[in-house]
């Protein structure tokens, strides 16, 4: 809250300041929802823990815990490159970060809370193949 009333405060001095060293209106409006939107963002940093179950993984064999690693692994790919296409282009870091970044503080939260079963169980998170065959 404290940064959104902030955010309130200092849009109006950055619209003067815009004005007063030539911007057009349009570039006042997407400075000042950059700031009001990085604030915001700034405000919510915390809570893709809060949206991850520490227990999410406990039931997981180290097998599925493979998979399930590989799967968040191609995710935080996909949604990295996102970002980055998106912050190529004006006001594209607006965009990502409306668009993608809680999904992907959200994945990452979750390889976090994967690493730490897969060490107590002993798990190698790295293995490209394990069969569950034994040889005879």
């Amino acid at each position: 809250m404290a940064l959104r009333r902030h955010a309130t405060l200092i849009i109006p001095q950055l619209a003067r300041f815009a004005r007063a060293v030539g911007c057009r209106s349009g570039s006042v409006a997407l400075v000042a929802a950059a700031v009001a939107l990085g604030g915001c963002s700034l405000a919510t940093d915390g809570l893709a823990s809060l949206a991850v179950d520490p227990a999410r993984y406990e039931g997981y064999h180290c097998k599925e815990l493979v998979s399930q690693w590989n799967g968040l692994v191609r995710r935080e790919k996909e949604l990295r490159d996102l970002i980055n296409k998106a912050g190529e282009g004006g006001g594209g870091t607006v965009v990502a970060a409306l668009a993608y970044r809680s999904d992907y503080d959200t994945v990452l939260e979750r390889q976090k809370v994967l690493k730490r079963t897969a060490a107590e169980k002993n798990c190698d998170l790295e293995q490209t193949y394990n069969s569950d065959q034994s040889i005879r």
